[in-house]
């Protein structure tokens, strides 16, 4: 079983923690998810699609993420959903933490912190395995094609996220 920890209000772990969603939070709980923004020098980024066996957003473009596991750091939780969708290790990698956000969403019981990361390197396709189960294919992508998908409707987050694919 999957525990994530219980965050505060001001991002701060309370002890407590939750099953993977088991959306039960109360007012002012939060649980910890973490983005990786992975780009190339010429200014191209990773991009993968979901598949649309996903219950949210099938078939949507976005960044590799995901919950961080109880007793884990969000540096930790972004290095290892990285890995584990892309297979990419980005350990070495230009960048780190960017910024984050706060999402409330009491009527669905579901509210969160995301952290933001944004990682660079000279990377090619044949350095990246996709993890089947959550990933349809991926492209690198321009800062503008990724803004039209956007405003397509069909990039994750892309409204929360924009400014992380600014160089």
């Amino acid at each position: 079983m999957e525990l994530w920890d219980i965050y505060d209000k001001n991002k701060v772990p309370t002890g407590r923690t939750m099953k993977r969603n088991d959306w039960n939070m109360k007012e002012g709980e939060y649980h910890l998810t973490v983005l990786g923004v992975l780009g190339r020098p010429d200014g191209k980024f990773l991009i993968t699609k979901r598949v649309m066996t996903k219950a949210w957003a099938a078939g949507w473009w976005e960044v590799s993420g995901g919950a961080a596991m109880a007793g884990e750091t969000s540096q930790e939780a972004v290095l290892r959903e990285i890995r584990e969708e892309t297979g990419l290790d980005v350990s070495g990698w230009d960048g780190g933490y960017l910024f984050s956000y706060k999402r409330e969403n009491p009527d669905e019981g579901d509210n969160y912190f995301v952290d933001i990361y944004r990682y660079i390197s000279d990377f090619d396709e044949k350095d990246i395995h996709l993890q089947k189960e959550e990933t349809d294919g991926y492209k690198f992508a321009t800062p503008d094609e990724i803004k039209a998908l956007g405003e397509q409707g069909i990039f994750l987050h892309y409204s929360s996220i924009k400014q992380a694919f600014d160089i």
